[in-house]
C-alpha cells in the first residue's frame, strides 16, 4: 500500500517482470565527453575497488552536492555576501567529482557485472535532487542572494531535467532502434557543468561581488550601454546565458528527439506534448503562485533555500516516479500525490485575496519547514519502497555487491557481446574519432 500511496502507477509483480526488458541506450555527440573525458573516466573507474558498488559510487557522487549546501547554510545563508574563498573551490571540487562519480559508476557496473535496471533509476534519481543543489551552489557562487534570480535557477535546472527524463520515456521503443538517452553536442551534464566550476573558480579567486560589477562600467563594454538596462550586471549575463543555453540547445533537442519517437511511432503529437506537459505545468504554477504571492514572505524571511530543497524534493519524487514508469513500461505518471501539499501551500499564502488570513510571515516559516521535514521523510519511505521492490525482483543488494550472481538469467551471448561492445566504445575501439559514443546494454533474456 505504501508503494501505491507514494508511487503515482501501481507497481506490481507484473510491471516488475518488465524490468527483464530493460536495454540501456544512450549517445552523448559532446566533442569534450569524447575526445577527452571518455578517457579520464576509463582511468577514474580504476580507481575504485571491485567490491564497490556502482550505486554506492553514485551516493557518495551526491554527498559532495549536499555537503556543499550544507556549507552554504553555515558560510553564506543570505546567498549575496562573499563568502570564504575555500568555499567556493569546494563548490568547484563538488560539483566535479560528483560529475565524475555519475559518469564513472556505469562503467564501474559493467566493469563488475552488476549493471541493472536499479542503476540506472538510482542514478536519474541522485541526478533529479542534484538539480537543486546546482542551482543552490550557483546563487551563492553569483552572489544573487534570496531573489527571483535564484529560484528562477533551480526551476531552470529543474525543467531542463524534467525534459530529459519525458524524451527518455517517450524515446523508449522496445524492438525500436530509437535511443532511449541522448546528449547534444553542446549540454548541460558535460558542458554546463564544465562552465559552472569555472565559475565557482573565479568566486574563489575573486569573490561572489565581482559578479556585480555593472557591464557599462568596464570601458571596454561601454557600447553595451544602449543594449542592455543600465544596472545589467555578470551575474545578470551568467543568468541569462543558462537561461539561453537551454532555450536554444537543450529544450529544442528533447522536443525533435520527442518528435522523432512520436514519428516513428505513429504518436499523436498533440496528446504526448499535453501528456508531458500537465505535470510539470502544475507544477511550476503552484511554484509560482506562492512565491509571486504579495502575501508570500518568502523573500523577506530569507527562506529561499529551504524552498528551494522543498520544491527539488517534489521534483524528485516526480522524475522519478517517470524514470519507474519508464523502466516498468507503465503509464505515463500524470500527477504525484505529494504534489497535493505544495497546493495546500499555495491555497493557505493566497487564502486573503478572499479576506482570510490564514498564513502569517512567521506561520509561514514555520509550515515551509514542516513541509520540508515532512518531504525529506516521504521521499526516504518512497525510495527506500521502490528500492526494496526492485531489489528484492532482481535478486541484487542496492548498496553492496553480493558474492553470488543476479537470480535473474541473463542471456549470456548478448550479455558478453554488449559489454564486450561497451568496453570497445569507451576505449575508443570501436567508433571513429568523430562520432558519438553510443551506449546498449541488454541486462535479461
Amino acid at each position: 500500500m505504501a508503494v501505491k500511496f507514494f508511487y503515482s502507477n501501481t507497481l506490481d509483480q507484473e510491471h516488475l517482470e518488465n524490468l527483464r526488458l530493460y536495454k540501456y541506450r544512450a549517445v552523448d555527440k559532446s566533442l569534450i565527453s569524447n575526445h577527452i573525458l571518455r578517457h579520464y573516466w576509463t582511468w577514474c573507474v580504476h580507481l575504485f575497488p571491485l567490491w564497490m558498488a556502482p550505486n554506492l559510487i553514485t551516493l557518495l557522487g551526491l554527498g559532495f552536492m549536499m555537503v556543499n549546501v550544507i556549507l552554504i547554510a553555515i558560510y553564506v545563508p543570505d546567498l549575496g555576501t562573499d563568502a570564504p574563498n575555500w568555499l567556493y573551490f569546494s563548490f568547484a571540487a563538488g560539483l566535479w567529482l560528483y560529475s565524475t562519480f555519475d559518469n564513472v559508476d556505469g562503467k564501474q557496473a559493467r566493469r563488475t557485472g552488476t549493471s541493472s535496471p536499479l542503476g540506472e533509476l538510482f542514478d536519474h534519481g541522485c541526478d533529479a535532487l542534484n538539480c537543486t543543489c546546482v542551482a543552490l551552489l550557483q546563487a551563492a557562487a553569483l552572489g544573487l542572494g534570496h531573489s527571483y534570480s535564484t529560484v528562477g535557477l533551480v526551476l531552470l535546472t529543474i525543467v531542463g531535467f524534467y525534459l530529459s527524463t519525458a524524451e527518455e520515456y517517450f524515446t523508449e521503443g522496445g524492438m525500436s532502434d530509437l535511443i532511449l538517452l541522448m546528449l547534444g553536442i553542446v549540454n548541460g551534464p558535460t558542458e554546463g557543468i564544465i562552465v559552472s566550476c569555472l565559475a565557482f573558480i573565479w568566486s574563489g579567486f575573486y569573490g561572489a561581488q565581482s559578479w556585480h560589477v555593472r557591464l557599462t562600467d568596464i570601458s571596454a563594454l561601454s557600447w553595451m550601454s544602449n543594449i542592455v538596462p543600465k544596472e545589467t550586471c555578470f551575474a545578470d549575463v551568467f543568468v541569462w546565458g543558462m537561461f539561453a543555453f537551454f532555450l536554444l540547445t537543450h529544450c529544442p533537442f528533447c522536443i525533435a528527439s520527442i518528435y522523432a519517437a512520436c514519428q516513428e511511432k505513429s504518436l499523436k503529437l498533440t496528446h504526448v506534448m499535453i501528456t508531458i506537459l500537465y505535470p510539470i505545468t502544475s507544477y511550476l504554477l503552484a511554484v509560482y503562485l506562492w512565491i509571486s504571492s504579495p502575501y508570500s514572505n518568502i523573500l523577506e524571511n530569507q527562506d529561499v533555500v529551504v524552498f528551494s530543497l522543498v520544491i527539488g524534493i517534489l521534483f524528485g519524487m516526480m522524475a522519478s516516479d517517470i524514470i519507474v514508469a519508464h523502466l516498468t513500461r507503465n503509464t505515463y505518471p500524470p500527477f504525484k500525490l505529494t504534489l497535493g501539499l505544495l497546493w495546500i501551500m499555495v491555497i493557505l499564502v493566497n487564502a486573503s485575496y478572499f479576506g482570510t488570513n490564514i498564513v502569517s510571515a512567521r506561520t509561514e516559516h514555520v509550515l515551509l519547514w514542516v513541509l520540508f521535514m515532512s518531504l525529506v521523510v516521504l521521499y526516504l519511505i518512497w525510495a527506500t519502497r521502490i528500492i526494496q521492490a526492485f531489489c528484492k525482483f532482481l535478486g541484487i543488494n542496492c548498496l553492496t555487491i553480493r558474492r553470488q550472481t543476479q537470480s535473474i538469467p541473463r542471456s549470456t551471448e548478448s550479455h558478453v557481446e554488449s559489454d564486450s561492445l561497451l568496453d570497445h566504445q569507451e576505449d575508443g575501439q570501436a567508433s571513429s574519432a568523430s562520432s558519438p559514443e553510443t551506449h546498449t546494454y541488454n541486462t535479461f533474456k
